[in-house]
This record gives structure tokens, C-alpha cells and sequence, in this order.
């Protein structure tokens, strides 16, 4: 199995949205906030190749949204999908499966993509298999008022339409293929899935909006966006205890520099990051 960081832009969202309730004094040391309280952060999709698959673990924001969505989240570069891919030595035809962790925008927005000049929106991937889970698409289909600005319709509805979106089974030890283990977290928003991908050498776990940057390692950094805030502190500890024990590679979507980290625990108890890098210093 070969890992390939595909970076796929960068947006911008609120600080104090993305750090809940670490007070800013304590943040902004973190990710300097501008005039605007927003912070800066990377979209990073993950291209996981096999003897037999291509498969690309999120998509990044795309381009269909208008001017006043960009004028909210500032996204930049999203045409960054396409140049990591070519610099991986892949076209869009070439990818067998895409793998959305979850359907808030930032995730799957790239999924589908629209023509600048004729306006129509397809799949960027029009050879791969979409895939998803039932319990997530129902919920994205039919949202809460809380996560209804994150579950736009245009990135996924046209999938399901065309046969590209499929499920996989929400059941322990599930798979996705041999070597692609999936684990189900429900803090953050309703069966989000996190890859847990074996090299033959380690284990990467790509942590999605469990973990999204190296900062939130820290058990009070929880996201004000998620739904079940005590779920996530309870999956982030266990994962956490996993990745020291051992000795998994935590990859992060959203951190604007580190791409992954190894975790130890530190003489104050606490898990923190012993390491930080690109992804390639861990393989």
C-alpha cells in the first residue's frame, strides 16, 4: 500500500468555532486568527493505491458554490486537487473509489465538479465508485438545523442519482478493502468514517473531524461544530490510548502545516504529539 498527501486547497473558518471553548488567549498562539477571528486551514485528501485500487479519501470544497458561500469561507487554491493528483502521476480517470469520510461541505465538496464555462456540474471521478454510509446519507439527506449549512445537497445528491454513491456496512472491523479498515465516530456528526490503513509497516489512521489538527490532540479541543461534543472527547481518548499503544500515524485534514503526528504520553499523563511532519517521515 502507497500513501500520497493530496492537498486540495485551503479555506478559512472561526477560530473560536474550531477550538469550542479553549479560550482564544490559548488558541491564537496556535493558528494566529486574522482581523476577522478566521484561522486559516488545509484541506488534505489522502490517495491510498493498491495492486488494484486508487482510492482518494476526501475531496476537498470544489468549485459549485457562489459568491456568497466563498465570501464566508474564503476558500483558496481548490484547483490544488488537480495538480497533486498530476504530481501523484494520476488523472481524475484514474481513480477506482473516492472515500468521503463525512458529507459536510469541506469534505466532499470536490466530488462533483462544474464546468466554468458551460455551467453543467458531473462527478470529478467519473470511473470510481463514490463511497458513504447508509445512516450518514440519511442524515445529511434529512439534516438538523445545526449541520443544514454543512450538508449541501449539490455535493452528493447527483451521485446518488447517477448509481456512483454506495454504501458500506456500518458494522465492527468493516472494511473497505484488505488493509483499508474503517472506524465509525459519531461525535462530530452522524457515522463519520475514519480510515485506518495498513502499510505493512504501520498503521495510518486518518482522523477526519475527530482530530483535524495536530492542536486538537488535546482532550478540551473540541470543535463547537460537533453534535455529541462528550462523544467526541470519549472517542478521541480511545483512539488516542490506541495510537500510544500502538504506535499508529494520526494524519490530519485540516492542520494548515502538519500533514501526521505520533502521540506519547507525557509525564504530566497527558497524550500529546512526540512528533509532527510530513506524512512520508513516518513510512
Amino acid at each position: 500500500m502507497k500513501l500520497t498527501t493530496i492537498l486540495t486547497g485551503y479555506f478559512k473558518l472561526d477560530g473560536g468555532a474550531m477550538f469550542g471553548i479553549v479560550p482564544k488567549r490559548i488558541w491564537q498562539k496556535m493558528n494566529p486568527p486574522d482581523v476577522d477571528n478566521m484561522c486559516t486551514w488545509a484541506m488534505r485528501a489522502l490517495l491510498v493505491e493498491t495492486a488494484e485500487r486508487r482510492i482518494l479519501i476526501d475531496t476537498g470544497i470544489g468549485n459549485k458554490q457562489d459568491e456568497k458561500f466563498r465570501a464566508h469561507f474564503l476558500p483558496e487554491q481548490t484547483g490544488l486537487l488537480f495538480t497533486s493528483l498530476e504530481q501523484a502521476g494520476y488523472a481524475p480517470n484514474d481513480i477506482t473509489d473516492v472515500f468521503l469520510t463525512h458529507l459536510h461541505f469541506d469534505h466532499c465538496g470536490g466530488a462533483l465538479w462544474k464546468d466554468e464555462t458551460t455551467g453543467e456540474i458531473a462527478p470529478t471521478f467519473p470511473n470510481a465508485i463514490y463511497w458513504t454510509n447508509e445512516p450518514h446519507y440519511r442524515w445529511a439527506t434529512t439534516p438538523n438545523a445545526r449541520e443544514k449549512a454543512s450538508f449541501l445537497a449539490e455535493n452528493f445528491q447527483l451521485l446518488y442519482d447517477l448509481g456512483q454513491l454506495r454504501f458500506v456496512e456500518v458494522q465492527p472491523n468493516a472494511e473497505l478493502y484488505p488493509g483499508f479498515g474503517i472506524r465509525f465516530a459519531y461525535g462530530h456528526t452522524e457515522a463519520m468514517m475514519l480510515p485506518v490503513l495498513d502499510t505493512g509497516q504501520r498503521i495510518v489512521v486518518y482522523c477526519a473531524d475527530l482530530i483535524p489538527s495536530q492542536w486538537h490532540i488535546g482532550l478540551p479541543y473540541i470543535m463547537a461544530y460537533d453534535v455529541r461534543p462528550l462523544i467526541t472527547l470519549e472517542e478521541k481518548a480511545q483512539l488516542l490510548g490506541e495510537a500510544v499503544q500502538k504506535e499508529y500515524v494520526l494524519f490530519f485534514e485540516h492542520d494548515p502545516g502538519a500533514e501526521a503526528a505520533v502521540v506519547a504520553i507525557q509525564p504530566d499523563g497527558r497524550i500529546a504529539a512526540s512528533k509532527t511532519g510530513p506524512l512520508n517521515a513516518f513510512l
